[in-house]
Parts: C-alpha cells; sequence; structure tokens
C-alpha cells in the first residue's frame, strides 16, 4: 500500500501550473484586446443607426412622393401618410405608412417640410449626423 502512496505523490511533485508572469502576461494581452475592440463595437452601433434613420427617409420620400402622385399636392404632414386619401376624381389609396417609423435610439423625430414649388425635404439628427432627403 505504501507503494501506492509513493507513486500518486509523485505524480503531485511532478504536476505543473501556471506561473505568475505568465498569468499577468495572459491578462495583459486580453485588456489590450478589450481596449481595441470596444471602441469598434460602439462605431459599429453608431453606424447602424445612422444607416436605419438614411433607410426609414428613403421609405417616408417615397410615400410623400407616392401620396402626392395621387393626390396631386404634398401632405401637410407625414401623419397624412397613415390615413386613407380620396384625391379631387374620388379615388382613394393609402394608407401610404401603416405608422412613421420611430427614429433610432437618441435621434430626432423624422422633419418634413415643403414648399410651395413642390419639393420637400425629410429630415432627422443624431449621432453628430445629420440625415436629409432628397
Amino acid at each position: 500500500m505504501s507503494e501506492a502512496r509513493h507513486r500518486t505523490s509523485r505524480r503531485l511533485t511532478g504536476a505543473r501550473g501556471f506561473t505568475l508572469i505568465e498569468l499577468m502576461i495572459v491578462v495583459a494581452i486580453i485588456g489590450i484586446l478589450a481596449a481595441i475592440a470596444i471602441p469598434l463595437y460602439a462605431n459599429i452601433q453608431a453606424r447602424a443607426r445612422i444607416a436605419k434613420a438614411q433607410a426609414d427617409a428613403r421609405t417616408l420620400v417615397s410615400a410623400v412622393s407616392i401620396y402626392s402622385a395621387h393626390m396631386g399636392t404634398l401632405p401637410a404632414a407625414l401623419s397624412a401618410l397613415n390615413s386613407v386619401a380620396t384625391n379631387s376624381m374620388g379615388q382613394t389609396a393609402g394608407p401610404f405608412m401603416a405608422s412613421t417609423p420611430a427614429p433610432p435610439a437618441g435621434w430626432g423625430a423624422y422633419g418634413y417640410t415643403s414648399a410651395a414649388t413642390g419639393t420637400f425635404t425629410v429630415s432627422t439628427s443624431g449621432d453628430s449626423t445629420t440625415v436629409s432627403l432628397p
């Protein structure tokens, strides 16, 4: 029986672990990688919010154009796109959008301005960027 104990104790004394310096190097490498990855991740989130605002603005511009083609005039506000509209010939169409899209987190509501010349602008801003179409 003492021979079995002797083999076990020999195995335990021969086992090696990581030294403190090796563990500190691994922690330093993980810290450097985190310092690089976190700003890149934040940039990706901002780019995604900008892309959403651009896509929403394009959708709103399309809906305003379709409304204008049906009615012969520009809508007074973006909310006019969310209901059925009847033109001067008695034809009904719409709603042109189910609802006005919500802006990305931290962005302002979508603004809409129209001019008597038949031009209009859909805009919003956030993340130090302004999206304005057309």
